[in-house]
């Protein structure tokens, strides 16, 4: 077996909240554990005040759903904690049989859009929901994240994650796998390189540069070792007096021995300041392919500045504020129950907007001539094309959409337990990424007051909504 295929969580059947167990043995006591159910997963807000969230994790979800057992272990710890005899019976014969339907890894999703629906038994749809709402809120948050850098730094810029040693412990593993869903190009954290099979990179510290006598002793040193990939720290003690002419002596004597220095890095200061400075000097001592790397407490806004103020940096290092979701530190992804026992229910709230949405449905994104994208249409399972659509809360706006074309976006990915879609690898992952973000207007990604995307849903389930809603008002 392959290193990337181990499983990340090691024991998933007690990765969850204690009252997930407590309503599953209620369930079972309760004999309603079979009932037929249907929960959705969705978001209300968007993060970093931002357009539009890309969609990740769902390949290490269904991972650890297929591992989805209980060890004795686990079988041993429920037993202290002195749930009943018969619940843990089944417990020990417990396997995942449901269905699971999902937009695909790498999607752009919108607010209240059920972008995953799982279908099965209530017990066990009701068992993996903090499993889920774990793996698909952090990675679809930090590739978020990661997806607003590269697009702030431009395509033609590297952008590598530098944020293993800032994570939230173990968080910074799928963070990486995240980041490189929302376009990053490499990694500094080697668990995950190799895991996810990420291209790893990375040069020095500056306590590489002190644990010599001189700068250009470490410089030199250095690249003895490396003559092919050298980037050189430059801003340890003195970064234009010392640093980046040092790094010119150093990239004179490469030459002169067949190599190339690849880069210099700035880590601190005045980094638009510093890297025209440093260009300057590069260009005027004959190196202009020497690539310049900045990093320090980065992120899509500071990046922007620094595009703007023509800072001419080639690779950004992004960490702390990539691996900890800087001013949106959770994506509020929620799992509710849509249906159970063949009927559709809702949630109702005194707040509108946590009303939910009822019944088994779909989603269907409908496109301009020009193939990008339109708005989504929330519609019951069983209805084909709907003439219109109808916002939300807001009922007499609505657009029509006859005529337009559309993509489904829900496709099955689990059957009666099994996985029947092939899970592509996180670089097939990016690909679709790209593909669907360049059909995105530009309006959207935007950093300040982004166009809020066209979410609705059809007449039909607008009725069926209301007409549940009355009946539950009235008890």
């Amino acid at each position: 077996m392959r290193f990337s295929d181990f499983m990340y969580i090691d024991h998933p059947a007690s990765y969850t909240d204690y009252y997930e167990l407590t309503m599953a043995q209620g369930y079972f006591l309760a004999g309603m554990h079979e009932k037929r159910s249907t929960f959705d997963y969705f978001f209300r807000k968007v993060p970093f005040d931002g357009g539009y969230v890309v969609f990740a994790g769902l390949k290490e979800l269904i991972e650890t759903i297929k591992h989805l057992i209980f060890s004795e272990e686990e079988i041993e710890y429920l037993v202290k904690e002195g749930f009943s005899d018969e619940f843990i019976q089944y417990l020990r014969n417990f396997e995942f049989k449901g269905n699971i339907w999902s937009a695909r890894e790498g999607e752009l999703i919108f607010p209240n859009e059920p972008v995953l629906r799982v279908e099965g038994n209530l017990l066990e749809t009701q068992l993996i929901e903090t499993l889920l709402l774990n793996i698909l809120n952090f990675q679809s948050l930090i590739a978020t994240k990661a997806s607003r850098i590269k697009y702030a730094a431009g395509e033609n810029s590297t952008v590598l994650d530098f944020g293993l040693r800032r994570a939230q412990g173990l968080g910074g593993i799928h963070a990486t796998r995240a980041a490189m869903i929302g376009g990053f190009d490499g990694t500094s954290n080697v668990y995950s390189a190799q895991r996810f099979s990420i291209p790893a990179g990375g040069t020095m510290a500056h306590s590489w540069i002190q644990s010599f006598d001189d700068e250009l002793t470490a410089f030199k040193t250095y690249c003895d070792h490396y003559p092919n990939s050298s980037h050189l720290l430059v801003d340890t003690y003195d970064t234009l007096g010392s640093g980046v002419p040092n790094a010119i002596k150093m990239a004179t004597e490469l030459r002169r021995n067949g190599h190339e220095l690849k880069g210099i890095r700035l880590d601190s200061g005045d980094l638009a300041y510093f890297s025209r400075q440093a260009r300057q000097m590069l260009d005027n001592a004959g190196f202009p392919d020497v690539k310049i790397a900045a990093s320090n407490q980065l992120d899509e806004r500071v990046i922007a500045s620094l595009r703007n103020q023509g800072a001419p940096i080639d690779i950004f290092g992004v960490g702390t504020r990539l691996v900890t979701g800087d001013n949106s530190p959770a994506l509020d992804g929620v799992y509710k129950l849509s249906s159970v026992g063949g009927n559709p229910t809702m949630k109702i709230s005194e707040n509108i907007e946590k009303i939910t949405l009822p019944g088994i449905k779909k989603i269907y994104r409908y496109l301009n001539d020009d193939k990008t994208f339109y708005g989504d249409a929330i519609l019951m399972e069983e209805e084909t094309h709907p003439e219109r659509m109808h916002h939300p809360t807001f009922p007499a706006k609505k657009s029509r959409l006859n005529g337009m074309d559309f993509e489904e976006l829900l496709i099955p990915v689990i059957r009666n337990g099994k996985v029947i879609f092939e899970m592509p690898e996180v670089k097939r992952i990016v690909e679709y990424k790209n593909e669907r973000f360049s059909r995105l207007h530009s309006e959207y990604k935007r950093f300040d007051n982004p166009h809020i995307y066209k979410i609705g849903i059809s007449t039909r389930l607008m009725e069926t909504r209301d007409h549940l809603l009355t009946e539950l008002k009235n008890g």
